[in-house]
């Protein structure tokens, strides 16, 4: 039995075990939220949604569940769940170990139309993960340090891969 009202935020660079914590937490009875679901739009090219449509879009899915479990690397987003949230928890794995997760990540059907078209995207993806300590916007690991540092609820921070 799930606790009913649990609500969860997981934040940190890509590769960082995000969307795996998120998926075992959905497995436990929590709705998921990837934020990159709502915060990008595909159509022609892909780029940011306006951040009002991307609101508009959590605040739909915090109404619709008691418990649920969202994640991304946007920190912008994330701090409009902090008032709802329980629980935060920061995946703040060393860059190295992101590199290496990112490297073995299987194929998101909800991101790319294939595993090649995934893999294509990889130097990339590397070369953001790259970044994540010396970028100044939402997505870096000093806009997460602050909502971390931020949270008034319960709140865990990773280091390592977990099992």
């Amino acid at each position: 039995m799930i606790n009913s009202d649990r609500k969860v935020i997981i934040f940190g660079n890509s590769g960082s075990g995000k969307s795996v914590l998120a998926r075992k937490l959905q497995s436990e009875g929590l709705a998921h939220l990837d934020l990159d679901t709502i915060a990008w739009d595909a159509n022609p090219q892909p780029h940011r949604k306006p951040i009002y449509q991307s609101t508009e879009l959590l605040n739909a899915f915090m109404s619709k569940h008691d418990a649920w479990v969202i994640e991304g690397c946007y920190s912008d987003l994330l701090a409009l769940t902090t008032d709802s949230a329980s629980e935060a928890i920061f995946m703040n794995l060393d860059v190295r170990l992101c590199i290496e997760n990112a490297t073995k990540r299987p194929w998101e059907s909800h991101k790319y139309a294939s595993k090649t078209a995934q893999d294509e995207n990889l130097n990339m993806l590397i070369d953001w993960i790259k970044q994540y300590p010396i970028r100044t916007d939402t997505f870096s690991k000093s806009a997460h340090e602050l909502l971390y540092g931020n949270f008034k609820g319960k709140k865990m921070m990773y280091t390592k891969n977990q099992p």
